[in-house]
């Protein structure tokens, strides 16, 4: 089932809420598709690089014989797409790194592309092993930032006024019980459980 407007409408969810849906809805599923598009991207030029270096190295020769100023020009063409691909592969290792640390922190994944989308990966310095440097002082700031997105589990201790039965590991269970065939000593074995709490 799509979510519509008319379908949002129909279960009573008032105008102006339901532009708020739509327009976090349409945020969610652009952020993904812009980075399912650019990991294609990624991906195919990647696969051309080996080529393309080929090629250029090929051209090299015959630029050579035209003009240095024609080379020049070719060469720095080369060095801008060689740049944008290292540019996009740090981006998509910072990226991951960082989807790790939300993750880590207790965001849910539905709200992965908002944060990513108002985050400055400028300033994000990643080691050697591609983990993120600073990562403690970033992990404050992404709680400070978007504490409302995190979600927490509730921990509950024992029912004391309602403890389970303590068989002191002696007493049968209900299966073991069930299991005895002989009719005397099966209701022995229930009366003794009985008689240590169980139910």
């Amino acid at each position: 089932m799509s979510l519509t407007r008319k379908w949002l409408a129909s279960k009573g969810i008032e105008a102006d809420v339901i532009d708020e849906i739509i327009a976090a809805h349409t945020e969610t599923i652009s952020g993904l598709k812009d980075s399912l598009d650019e990991a294609k991207k990624y991906e195919a030029k990647a696969k051309q690089y080996d080529e393309t270096k080929k090629e250029l190295d090929d051209l090299k020769d015959e630029v050579a014989k035209n003009s240095d100023k024609d080379y020049d020009k070719l060469k720095k063409e080369f060095d801008d797409y060689k740049a944008d691909v290292e540019a996009k592969e740090t981006r998509n290792a910072k990226e991951t790194a960082y989807k790790a640390l939300l993750k880590d922190i207790g965001i849910p994944e539905k709200h992965f592309a908002k944060i990513i989308k108002y985050s400055d990966f400028n300033e994000i310095k990643l080691d050697d092993k591609g983990e993120i440097e600073n990562a403690k002082d970033l992990r404050k700031s992404i709680k400070d930032d978007w504490s409302d997105h995190i979600e927490t589990v509730k921990q509950t201790g024992a029912n004391t006024a309602n403890p389970p039965a303590n068989t002191g590991g002696k007493g049968k269970t209900k299966e073991e019980i069930m299991k005895i065939k002989d009719t005397t000593e099966r209701q022995n074995a229930w009366r003794s459980y009985l008689e240590e709490g169980g139910e």
